[in-house]
């Protein structure tokens, strides 16, 4: 059943972009001058960024829901790729952390509601852990990279922006499933290397 809170959180956490790319752009990746090829291979890659934050940093990686809303018909100021989610619409806000508390990613998702129990059935696991329990097979699309900056995630992160991100949508049996977009918090430039932008 979804869980409903009292209060539906209004706002999700998007980045405000210095640079953005697209899907051309993804399927190129950018100079390694600007982002060393690590960095390219968590926010390019079509692998489990959870999977990938747990060999980094060699800590389980835990999930701290911190909003399940139920907006309805709304586009919620979303990539437009919202669209192609069924509607009515639920939304799904996380921060990624290490079992010793450190927050290394924000995502948001964006599901059709009527499906969400069916594949979130533990809320407190990864989408892609909750996925592959249900041998769930997938396709991860990746629609865009962002630059950018939110003073919302420097509080969450406790690091200085601007941060990293990326949108993608998940298909499964040749239908979206789900929207999601994510941002890393420059902490790990400590296992991925520094970046710099050309604005």
């Amino acid at each position: 059943m979804i869980a409903r809170s009292n209060t539906t959180i209004k706002t999700w956490h998007q980045l405000k972009p210095i640079w953005q790319g697209g899907e051309e752009l993804v399927k190129i990746g950018l100079p390694h001058s600007q982002l060393p090829p690590a960095w390219q291979i968590l926010l390019l890659g079509d692998g489990s960024p959870t999977r990938h934050l747990r060999l980094l940093t060699s800590e389980t990686i835990q999930v701290d829901v911190i909003d399940m809303s139920l907006i309805g018909n709304d586009l919620d100021n979303a990539p437009a790729d919202i669209k192609k989610i069924p509607s009515p619409r639920l939304r799904r806000q996380v921060w990624l952390k290490t079992a010793s508390g450190k927050i290394l990613a924000y995502a948001t998702s964006w599901w059709e509601a009527s499906h969400v129990d069916e594949y979130l059935q533990n809320r407190n696991l990864p989408i892609w852990e909750s996925l592959s329990r249900l041998h769930t097979e997938l396709y991860r699309d990746i629609q865009g990279i962002y630059y950018g900056e939110s003073e919302a995630l420097e509080k969450g992160f406790r690091q200085k922006g601007a941060f990293w991100g990326r949108h993608y949508l998940f298909w499964h049996s040749g239908k979206p499933l789900t929207l999601i977009y994510e941002v890393f918090s420059p902490y790990l430039c400590k296992y991925l290397g520094e970046f710099k932008i050309n604005n």
